[in-house]
């Protein structure tokens, strides 16, 4: 019975409802792609960039222990005839670091939270579906 019904094109109701399952299986299989293909990008830039990021933090551990070790150096050395010049030295260097480190990890969290993982390219292209298909919707209803 609802095969005899036909819509202003000619078609029949099942032919109808058979192209908008393929249609919507497309818009689906095509928007499922194109975030996996962001995502796969983004992770293979992590990647690439993971090496250096490790070879750049031993550089800088490196530096820091040597770093540290000077401005203990300094600052006990400026504290000269005290017996407890070193570890009162280490203790203003630990707060130092305490200061600068706390400043500068709440620094990368924010820009993290910035950026993230979000795939920013599907997301606007599905809102911008969305006000598609409101409009058609609105479309059809008048």
């Amino acid at each position: 019975m609802i095969n005899d019904v036909h819509t202003a094109t000619g078609k029949n109701i099942s032919d109808v409802l058979h192209d908008f399952k393929n249609e919507l299986s497309t818009f689906i299989a095509t928007r499922v792609q194109m975030l996996q293909e962001e995502m796969r990008q983004k992770m293979a830039a992590m990647k690439a960039a993971l090496p250096m990021i490790v070879i750049g933090a031993v550089f800088l551990l490196t530096a820091w222990l040597l770093i540290t070790a000077g401005l203990v150096t300094v600052i006990a050395t400026a504290m000269q005839g005290m017996p407890w010049a070193y570890p009162i030295a280490f203790g203003i260097v630990a707060v130092l670091y305490l200061i600068f480190g706390g400043i500068l990890a709440m620094m990368g969290m924010s820009a993290m939270r910035k950026q993230g993982l979000k795939p920013e390219k599907t997301i606007k292209v599905l809102q911008e579906d969305k006000l598609w298909l409101q409009t058609e919707a609105t479309r059809l209803q008048a």
